[in-house]
């Protein structure tokens, strides 16, 4: 526990159920939780963590050692409730210096019931958690046992035995409104040509807004609304959002992505990721202690390009259970060979090195292609099937925080969808159009306006104005179709 100056300095107790114990003082709210202990990396976007509903049943820790530092603004919280049950940072700051700035990290955790330590050597945590994994605990200013608090977090229940998606999704179907208010230089949604339904397993607000930025109106649904509910609204495409938690509790989802393969484009990110891998009989695996921070390196394999990408989840899909893998075996195996690996097992970087990327033959869903593939460790980061509409990341592209690499997954979206439509519904995407061939630095400056002298007053029309779909039909007519 380290020595802090400022004024209130609440004692708090951390304890982990291998029996570790970090000693500090409370920086949020008062009380006692318990859930999985994880980390992230991230050097800024801590409100947009604190906010994802991503990180329902987790306690949190920060790796950069001061939090807070430029303070909360509304306008960045990616969703109306919060769902984690727990920060862990090295120095919270208490008088944070930011134009946007509305009030401190302590005040909105102490008004949001967020319990919260600082003082601990974080890089003692996380190197403890990378060698162990994550794992269960609990954070307490009202129990400072260690022994007590050890015995609660080995009683605590497990991530994987309860089902978070039911917890943070909406209740009700509702069309979404653009919020993104706030944007720097951005000209705002464009016309809106595609009515998307989106399933809501915890979606952030940014992602939604992705849509929206892309020439989507969307609705949006309950995790479990039924396969015949979505296609009666008559969508243009399917979007499948992030979530928390294992995936194999969510068969709410799952199994309407399983009836909606085919019928209709779908998108899937993160946790949508996962549902549609689940959907055509894929495994999934936990990971050690996941992929949590904005500087994760993906390579595309369709554009040899490499992003830096923002990844919060904590499970993965095993690609080669989906079915039986042919590409270029030959380079992948060499490959595989200098570097001591498999092209056949989980690490899939011997694939990077290939002139085609594998492609697994699945027995319900045809061919599903690798798209990406994380640098880091070699894991599934997306892929797409060959025969029916469909395409997923495990990361997610919307840049809330972080880089703005992945934005064209949006566009591609798009993309597909017109060829939905250019095919009359009924097949799969063109191969001689390839919707994932995108050039990233094109469109990442695509619906930017910079140095203009009307610049805010031409976001603003846009802002105010009405999105109004192609046709005849409104943006309500739209969402009420």
């Amino acid at each position: 526990m380290s020595k802090t100056s400022k004024a209130s300095a609440q004692p708090a107790l951390l304890a982990l159920e291998d029996g570790s114990c970090y000693r500090g003082f409370s920086c949020g709210a008062p009380g006692e939780v318990s859930g999985e202990l994880c980390f992230n990396t991230g050097l800024v976007g801590y409100l947009e963590v604190i906010t994802d509903p991503s990180y329902a049943g987790q306690i949190v820790t920060m790796t950069y050692p001061q939090i807070g530092n430029y303070g909360v603004n509304e306008d960045d919280v990616q969703a109306s409730e919060i769902a984690l049950r727990g920060l862990v940072v090295r120095d919270m700051c208490t008088h944070p210096s930011n134009w946007r700035s509305a009030e401190s990290l302590p005040e909105f955790l102490r008004k949001r019931g967020v319990v919260a330590i600082e003082g601990i050597d974080t890089r003692a945590l996380v190197r403890h958690l990378r060698e162990a994994g994550a794992m269960r605990a609990v954070l307490s200013t009202e129990d400072l046992n260690e022994v007590s608090l050890v015995a609660k977090a080995r009683t605590a229940t497990p991530l994987t035995e309860v089902n978070f998606v039911e917890e943070v999704s909406r209740d009700a179907v509702e069309p979404y409104s653009y919020t993104n208010v706030h944007s720097f230089a951005k000209t705002g949604p464009v016309e809106a040509r595609y009515n998307v339904v989106a399933y809501d397993c915890g979606v952030k607000s940014s992602i939604l807004d992705g849509l929206v930025e892309a020439g989507c109106a969307v609705t949006v649904v309950p995790w479990n609304t039924p396969a015949e509910e979505v296609l009666a609204l008559e969508p243009d495409g399917v979007f499948l959002s992030n979530g928390p938690g294992d995936p194999d509790k969510v068969e709410g989802t799952f199994a309407q992505v399983e009836q909606l393969l085919g019928k209709v484009p779908l998108f899937g990110i993160c946790l949508g990721h996962q549902m549609l891998g689940k959907a055509a009989g894929a495994e999934v695996v936990k990971l050690k202690y996941g992929h949590r921070g904005i500087n994760q390196p993906v390579m595309n394999l369709i554009t040899k390009r490499v992003e830096i990408t923002v990844q919060n989840h904590g499970f993965n899909l095993v690609f080669s259970s989906l079915g039986s893998l042919e590409g270029d075996t030959k380079t992948a195996e060499e490959v595989a060979r200098v570097s001591g690996t498999s092209a056949s097992g989980e690490d899939l970087r011997p694939w990077t090195h290939a002139a085609k990327p594998p492609i697994a033959q699945n027995e319900r869903f045809g061919r599903i292609e690798l798209t990406h593939v994380n640098l880091n460790d070699g894991t599934i980061e997306g892929m797409r099937f060959l025969d029916v509409p469909a395409f997923s990341v495990q990361y997610h592209p919307e840049a809330a925080p972080g880089s703005t690499d992945s934005q064209y997954l949006f566009t591609a979206f798009t993309r597909l969808m017109d060829e939905w439509r250019t095919a009359g519904k009924n097949a799969g995407p063109a191969p001689q159009d390839d919707y994932l061939a995108i050039d990233i630095a094109q469109d990442r400056l695509a619906g930017w306006n910079f140095g203009s002298s009307d610049e805010e007053s031409d976001q603003s029309k846009v802002l105010n104005a009405e999105v109004t779909p192609t046709g005849s039909r409104t943006a309500e007519e739209v969402h009420n179709a």
